[in-house]
Parts: C-alpha cells; structure tokens; sequence
C-alpha cells in the first residue's frame, strides 16, 4: 500500500508558516544556550570528552551489571559519571569529570571509594586509567568543528557538479538549519554531548542532504519535461509531493528503530538515539519547508541563463565593421 500516492499540497505556499516555526525554534535555542553560559559557563553541556576527566577500565571477576555500578555511582552523588560496557560482558569503562585529586583524593581512589558500597576489592581489577585534560578537549571540540565543516564542503562539492552550485548552496542551508536547531534542543534539555553526539550530528547530515537530494533530483527530472505553462514554484510542489510518499515511509521507518533504541538501549545510547530522532524530524522538516523554499528564493534572485542567451555573443564580442568610402 503506498500512501500519499495522489498528493497535492501546496508546500510552496505554507513556506511563510514554516519560516515562524523556524524562526521561533532559533529563537528558543539562542535563549537556551545564553542561559547555559550564564549559569554553566558553557553553551551546551559538554561531556568528559570535551570538558576533561579521568577514564577508569574495570574488569570483573564475576557476572556484572552497568546498572549496578551506576546505582553505586548514582547513590553517592556521581549523576554526572559515564558508565559502558568495553570490550568483555564484564568489563566497563567508567569516566568522571575529575581531572587531578580532589579532596585529597585521586579520580581511581574516589573511584574505588564508590564501588566499596556495593562491591569488594578483590571482585574487580583496574586495567588502566588514563586522563584527558582540558586541553585535549578543546581540541576535540575544535575537530568535531572542523568535521562538521568538511562534510559541508564535500557535499556542496558533489551537489554543485551533480546539480548546480543554486542546489549545494540550498542544500547546505538546509543541513545547517537542521544542525543549529538540534543544537538549540540540545542546549534547552540539557542533554550532554560527547563523542557519540558528534557521530549522531555526522548521521544527521548524511540523512538531512540524502533527503533533500532525492527531492533536488526529482526537481531536475521535473524541469526537463515540458511545462505546460507550469511556474517554478508549481515544479517544486510537485517534485515535493511526488517524493512525499517515499519521505514519510523512510522517516518512519528509521524513527521506529530509533525509537526502540531510546526506550530499550539503556543510558549508555538514549542520549545518541535521542539526538538522532530530533535529526529525522528537523531533517524532513527541512527537506520540504526550507531547502526548496531556499532553492527558489535563489532562483528568483539569480536565475540561470538559457541556452540562447549563453549561445548569444555579448555586444563587446560582436566583430567591427570597418566601413570605406569610395
């Protein structure tokens, strides 16, 4: 059964509503993330990995739940601590935001000190313990950056060759719209972003510009078939609602999983499978309401010459005419 198979809804036209959701959401994230800086010093809340800690690598002897050591963790006062599974059923990696001693403590002796609740000495072993200092985080955020930003390129790249640089450039509006919003609803619930964020953000962008290239590429097909005194906008809300039925099923398909991810993943993947349902939602958003929106204000403002007039010589190029007298 395929839904939405005879659609005809005029997106073009809600564009203008689309623009005060947009508007009210960047809005709403400014306002999260000056708070964040305001009262954490920070504009989001960044992880181990990008703050600076202590990484702790434990290994049971004996059958071993992360839940338990988060429950120790957790009754002590440690929400904050990062609690995975590595490597065998019985080890787990344990990351604090501790970077040098505390209380005359060091980051493996507090360690220690929680698990004695619940657990004895002789029921695990230290593997190794390595520290991240602040340093090393700011250069990790710096490389998350820097990541983010070359697959922008990249993608412009490969749509302005494909396509033309109108289609890169909205496309990468789009990926950007959908990126900067995540942010915002990141920065307002507080979620924390480690490593694992940044991977969902890299997912994001592959998901938001394959669904907006599918989009693109029907407008091509659309734009080399006779017109009938169809406009361009007319051309966009068909290509839109063509490919409306193959958004809405890949989209809800990819959300089910998803889905099941954060309600039976457990704390160590809500966080990435949260970030990524924000992604497919935004990302669909943006596929219909803000990349043919911005393809079409680019149009408008810059439209490409026909064939005619590329074949035209200019008035410059036009040879002279040496005219005699006799």
């Amino acid at each position: 059964m395929r839904i939405f198979q005879h659609a005809n809804y005029p997106f073009m036209q809600w564009r203008r509503r689309a623009y005060i959701i947009t508007g009210l959401l960047f809005l709403m994230g400014i306002v999260g993330m000056v708070k964040n800086v305001a009262e954490y010093g920070s504009w989001l809340n960044y992880g181990v990995d990008f703050k600076g800690g202590t990484l702790l690598q434990l290994r049971f002897n004996q059958a071993t739940q992360a839940d338990q050591i988060r429950a120790a963790a957790e009754a002590a006062g440690h929400d904050d601590w990062e609690i995975t599974n590595f490597g065998g059923a019985n080890e787990f990696v344990i990351r604090t935001g501790a970077f040098t001693e505390s209380l005359g403590q060091t980051p493996e002796q507090q360690v220690r000190q929680v698990l004695a609740s619940k657990f004895q000495p002789t029921q695990y072993a230290v593997v190794r313990t390595e520290a991240v200092g602040p340093k090393v985080g700011d250069e990790l955020q710096f490389q998350a950056l820097v990541a983010i930003l070359l697959s922008f390129l990249i993608t412009m790249a490969y749509l302005a060759v494909r396509f033309e640089w109108r289609f890169g450039l909205a496309a990468i509006a789009a990926t950007a719209h959908d990126i900067f919003i995540t942010l915002g609803i990141l920065a307002i619930t507080g979620n924390e972003v480690s490593l694992q964020t940044v991977a969902a953000f890299l997912t994001i962008v592959g998901y938001s510009l394959n669904d907006t290239i599918v989009v693109f590429d029907r407008i091509r097909e659309d734009m080399a078939k006779p017109r009938h005194g169809a406009s361009y906008m007319d051309i966009l809300n068909k290509a839109i609602n063509e490919t409306l039925p193959r958004t809405v099923l890949t989209a809800s398909g990819t959300l089910v999983t998803l889905v099941s991810l954060l309600l039976l993943g457990g704390p160590v993947i809500r966080d990435f499978a949260l970030v990524l349902i924000l992604g497919i939602f935004i990302g669909t958003f943006s596929s219909i309401f803000v990349a043919s929106p911005v393809l079409y204000f680019i149009q408008s403002k810059w439209p490409p010459r026909s064939k005619a007039q590329q074949a035209a010589p200019s008035h410059s190029a036009r040879p002279r005419v040496q005219r005699t007298t006799v």
